[in-house]
């Protein structure tokens, strides 16, 4: 025993160190990809800032030749005024050189207004100063200081990893809060990003054989609800990485949390043969019966072979006993997990149009011909749709009519060990009826369906709904129904 004690041991340690080493060399790699990447990002950043630039000295460039354009425009516009004044001061000095010479009073008055044309004259209202400077010194720039600021550029400080706190983590109705806090502050922190993956390996992550992480990106705060889960894992993985505007840091050590649920898929086995079954999907079928008990029969005629799916050293087979299927009109289908302890919860919807179907829980082996409810050893609730719509709650062949309105979702909740048997209304779990007993043998869930289709929900915690009413309904001391029955 020591020695088994001692080869067991080294197993596991040689895995352990094996699930490492994958680990060490998928590092490696990581760690090459993402030396490439962040050349390729810094080849990014580097170009935009050039861009920036380039696009700036362009804008500025264009200013420079706009100022250029309207000083030149008015000095040219200066200038054409000088030129028109000139030439019309030219000829005022011909005139009045002219008339120096006449010697004929007569000729003389003629121009004896000359004084007042050369007193109007444009020549003596310009005004002989630039009406623009020359300088340009008022588009220079100085770049000393983004200079220095570039000079400056380092690599942005990398996020240290977050710290999650798994005293704060909570795992209630299928959801999952996570909480983590950093080792120290950091205001350049501007979101966070979630990655979990479900396992069924409490210790440290594996490579081989794991599903691939899921992420939530761009979290603001420091906590995070995922909701909406289905448990079908014994475990879920969960890790945090804290990014600033540039870069992201490195992961947080992962933790491990237990999500606990029931899970079981529909025996197409066990079913009558007018049902269809799916993994967690049944519909009636009014064809599909009796042609396949044809065929049954002929083959049983001609082969004394079993059929390789219906080998009686099956798992399945062995836990129908001799039983091959339901048959008459017990159009029922069973889960392919029994209950044995504990307490467990599952849902149930059905199609609209269902004209009658039954949900509950039965012994593991009924008779061909039992329909649930009608036998000491199965408990359910029933709804008949046909004609009028009557709800009610059915044990060893006794029916309790519930006067409340059908739900469109039904929830399930098992307490084996304390014999109870509940239905809510999955929406409001509001409760429908509760069977109190002793379960003597393991249950399985059960299924009866006519004219329609049922959807089974697995994967699902107990709601904390239902435990508050279960603490509730328990400490009023039993106000049960004429159907509750000790076994």
């Amino acid at each position: 025993e020591t020695l088994q004690r001692i080869v067991s041991t080294l197993v596991n340690k040689n895995d352990e160190i094996h699930n490492f080493i994958d680990m060490l060399n998928h590092t490696i790699s990581n760690v090459q990809v993402n030396s490439s990447n962040a050349i390729s990002e810094l080849d990014e950043e580097f170009d935009g800032l050039y861009s920036v630039l380039h696009e700036m000295k362009g804008s500025m460039a264009n200013t420079i030749q706009q100022e250029e354009a309207r000083k030149i425009q008015a000095l040219q516009d200066q200038l054409s005024q000088c030129s028109r004044a000139l030439e019309s001061s030219e000829e005022l000095l011909e005139l009045a050189v002219q008339s120096l010479d006449i010697k004929n009073p007569v000729e003389l008055l003629e121009v004896e207004n000359i004084d007042w044309i050369v007193t109007v004259a444009s020549a003596f209202r310009l005004s002989l100063k630039p009406k623009v400077s020359d300088s340009m010194t008022h588009m220079m720039v100085d770049f000393a200081l983004e200079k220095r600021m570039l000079q400056a550029v380092k690599f942005l400080p990398v996020p240290k990893a977050p710290e999650i706190d798994v005293a704060a983590c909570l795992v209630a109705d299928n959801c999952i809060t996570i909480s983590w806090r950093m080792p120290e502050e950091d205001s350049r922190i501007d979101h966070f990003v979630l990655e979990y993956r479900k396992t069924n390996f409490d210790g440290l992550p594996r490579l081989k054989g794991e599903q691939r992480w899921e992420l939530v990106d761009y979290i603001k705060a420091t906590q995070y609800t995922l909701s909406g889960l289905r448990f079908d894992t014994k475990y879920m993985n969960l890790r945090v990485q804290a990014c600033n505007k540039a870069v992201a840091g490195e992961y947080s050590d992962p933790v491990t949390l237990e999500t606990k649920a029931f899970v079981f898929s529909l025996d197409s086995t066990s079913s009558h043969l007018n049902l269809k079954v799916e993994d967690t999907y049944v519909e009636w079928d009014p064809t599909g019966g009796k042609g396949q008990e044809k065929i049954k029969g002929k083959e049983n005629k001609n082969s004394n072979t079993a059929s390789p799916k219906r080998s009686t050293n099956s798992p399945r087979a062995l836990s129908r006993g001799s039983r091959d299927r339901f048959a008459g009109e017990s159009y029922t289908v069973l889960g392919d997990t029994a209950v044995e302890s504990g307490q467990h919860y599952w849902e149930v919807r059905a199609q609209k149009d269902c004209k009658s179907y039954s949900v509950g829980v039965t012994y593991r082996n009924p008779g061909k011909f039992d329909q649930l409810g009608k036998t000491n050893s199965s408990w359910c609730i029933h709804i008949n749709n046909w004609l009028q719509t009557t709800f009610s709650a059915k044990h060893n062949n006794k029916a309790k009519t519930l006067d409340i309105p059908v739900p469109d979702r039904i929830g399930v909740y098992c307490d084996f060990d304390g014999g109870q048997l509940s239905f809510y209304n999955a929406s409001s779990k509001a409760l429908l009826h509760t069977f109190r007993t002793k379960f003597t043998q393991p249950l399985l869930p059960g299924f009866m369906i006519w004219c329609g289709g049922l959807t089974v929900t697995t994967g699902l915690q107990v709601p904390s709904a239902v435990k508050t009413l279960q603490k509730s309904e328990n400490g009023l001391g039993g106000s049960t129904s004429s159907l509750n029955n000790v076994a």
